[in-house]
């Protein structure tokens, strides 16, 4: 349910809850005084006969007063159907009981009703009782009762008048009604308040404490989301922002990690060659290299140690174009086979230079086509040749080749039967910096950055490259490179 129907309903119940109590207590009060609804209609529809306690108390008194000074006046019919004329307007009666007999009743009373039932026995001589509640059928009565004797009979004076029971109720029962109205609406809100407190205000002071402790640079949290509404929503986004923002972090310290291992890595491999350069400069400047032999061997070696510092500097420069995506390729469209044939040709009369068999078998139609940057892509080939010849072994150094059609790419192996990788370094040998021998000897070392360079290189042309390794027999490098559509038709 969302927030916005929650709070439509929660203001709607704060009104509409009260009226619902309010008309339940009324309609149950009319039940207990008038015995069924049927009258509330009749109730409403005037006012003008609502009793005046005041009046019919004054008119009352009066009537006692005079028969009081004249008890003839007790048997005086005119006097009496005057008086009841006069009480008449405030939904009054005169009753006048003699030795338990009737003798007089305004006429206002239905003769229905059992007036003897309902009137309250002689009481003393001069006594006068007020408020008494009486009830006959579905009308109810308030009865003043004055009571005389004299040498011959018991007389009593009623003024019987006809009680609303709604009007009556709420003239004797307002402050209560009134409170009881307060603490029912007070009650509602207070409840509503706290609903919505609880399943508003407190998500929000929840992710405002989150919001507090990112701030402040601590994301080893976790905000509990167990909501569905826009606030849930919220709490999952921000969640998946604090968790993303975390594993940045995360990465952003791997990074500067690994920036100081490869800044540790390059400062170790270009002092290498330096130091040998400046030893051998040092010889030459000293006279060491006396002879026109030693001379040129001293040159020759600063040379190659020059070409190593020129390889170190450009394949640092190559990834970090890499990795800032700063360095453009030129694809074209290349037939792969020709291709193949081309670099083999070259790449065996190389190997067999330094006692490495090579073995190639392509299976791909001369017809297939691939877009790639051609010296993108041999440099990806012979990054990994160049690490399986660092890395041999074998007395019978042995490197193969092979290329097949899979689906629509072409799958390219290149397997060597070297000193291969352990099963935990396997699975971190395309990662940036990262080199199975930490050692950097002469014969092994490297940059750390051939592989992850040809990653980048693989997925730039939208393949990729994976490995596969046994330790002591070898290692397999596995490229995929999507194969032109249509080509095949060729």
């Amino acid at each position: 349910m969302s927030i916005r129907l929650k709070l439509l309903l929660s203001y709607a119940a704060m009104l509409i809850i009260p009226l619902i109590l309010i008309l339940l207590i009324t309609s149950l009060l009319l039940v207990s005084l008038r015995g069924n609804l049927t009258s509330v209609k009749g109730a409403y529809e005037s006012t003008e006969n609502m009793f005046d306690h005041d009046v019919v108390e004054h008119v009352a008194k009066g009537i006692w007063r005079s028969v009081q000074r004249d008890p003839e006046l007790w048997l005086d019919r005119p006097y009496l159907d005057e008086m009841t004329t006069e009480l008449q307007k405030n939904d009054a009666g005169l009753v006048i009981r003699q030795n338990n007999t009737l003798f007089y009743q305004s006429a206002i009373f239905d003769q229905a009703i059992d007036l003897a039932s309902i009137l309250p026995p002689y009481k003393s001589p001069g006594s006068i009782t007020h408020d008494i509640l009486r009830k006959s059928g579905n009308v109810d009565y308030e009865i003043m009762q004055f009571d005389s004797r004299n040498q011959t009979q018991q007389s009593t004076l009623f003024i019987v008048l006809k009680i609303n029971p709604i009007v009556y109720f709420i003239h004797r029962y307002f402050m209560v009604m009134f409170f009881g109205l307060l603490v029912i609406l007070i009650g509602t809100h207070v409840l509503l308040t706290t609903y919505m407190s609880k399943n508003i205000i407190k998500p929000l002071q929840a992710l405002r404490g989150a919001a507090r402790e990112i701030k402040e640079g601590r994301l080893d949290f976790s905000l509990g989301v167990a909501r569905k509404d826009e606030i849930g929503q919220l709490s999952t986004a921000f969640e998946e922002m604090r968790f993303r923002l975390q594993e940045s972090l995360e990465v952003q310290k791997q990074y500067e990690i690994n920036r100081k291992e490869l800044i540790a890595s390059i400062s170790h491999d270009l002092r290498t060659p330096l130091t040998a350069i400046r030893g051998y400069v040092d010889g030459i400047i000293e006279g060491v290299a006396d002879t026109p032999e030693k001379s040129r061997k001293y040159m020759q070696t600063i040379a190659m140690k020059a070409d190593e510092l020129d390889h170190l500097i450009n394949e640092l420069f190559l990834y970090s174009k890499l990795d800032l995506n700063r360095l453009p390729f030129q694809f074209e469209t290349v037939h792969l086979w020709p291709f193949f044939h081309d670099w083999t040709e070259e790449l065996m009369f190389e190997l067999e230079k330094k006692g490495i068999l090579l073995r190639t078998e392509i299976n791909i139609a001369p017809s297939i086509c691939v877009t790639m940057d051609r010296d993108h892509f041999r440099r990806v080939l012979n990054n990994i040749i160049q690490n399986s010849e660092r890395y041999m072994d074998k007395t019978a150094p042995i490197i193969q080749i092979a290329a097949n059609e899979v689906d629509d790419s072409v799958v390219i192996e290149l397997t060597d039967n070297g000193s291969g990788i352990e099963p935990k370094a396997l699975q971190h040998i395309f990662e940036r910096f990262y080199r199975v021998d930490e050692s950097r000897n002469a014969n092994t070392g490297g940059s750390g950055l051939g592989l992850a360079i040809s990653k980048q290189i693989m997925e730039g042309h939208g393949g990729s490259i994976d490995a596969r390794s046994q330790l002591f027999e070898g290692t397999t490098i596995i490229l995929s490179i999507p194969i032109v559509q249509g080509s095949r038709s060729e």
